[in-house]
């Protein structure tokens, strides 16, 4: 009976995740030097999956029992380093983290983060938070207009 809710919760945590791991990356987005020493922020990204259990009861809709595929939600696989994207080179040798040396000599490297695509991302996650939401909401009321036909 609660199958909708939970899978929509799933959804729910891990969208909010998402736009926790976005607004970490609009507030480093001219961070040019991390805790670790090792050059500019890079944007992080939140990969997510499927959950998929094994076939766990059988019904007239499902003669055959829920099969991995049809999913239980969705879960947090991983948060990776954005490493493809290449940093941004703004020409400023005054600054205290300027490269030195080399071709690149007076640049500093800065995240590559873009904030047009934060928001557009933050977006998309935010809509989709609302649409779990709204499933967890229509069950909710779906489950108390069966409650009062069983009054009836």
């Amino acid at each position: 009976m609660f199958e909708s809710i939970n899978i929509a919760a799933t959804g729910l945590s891990a969208q909010r995740l998402k736009m926790d791991v976005i607004s970490n990356n609009i507030a480093n987005a001219t961070t040019t030097r991390t805790n670790e020493g090792d050059g500019p922020y890079r944007r992080r990204r939140v990969i997510l999956e499927p959950i998929n259990l094994r076939t766990r009861w059988k019904s007239p809709v499902y003669p055959f029992g829920l099969r991995a595929g049809d999913g239980e939600g969705v879960r947090v696989l991983k948060i990776e380093r954005d490493e493809t994207t290449p940093v941004r080179l703004v020409y400023d040798p005054s600054h205290p983290d300027a490269i030195k040396v080399g071709p690149k000599k007076g640049y500093v490297e800065y995240p590559n983060v873009d904030i047009v695509t934060e928001m557009v991302d933050m977006i998309a996650a935010s809509r989709s938070y609302e649409a779990n939401a709204q499933v967890i909401q229509g069950a909710k009321t779906m489950f108390q207009s069966a409650l009062q036909i069983g009054r009836a």
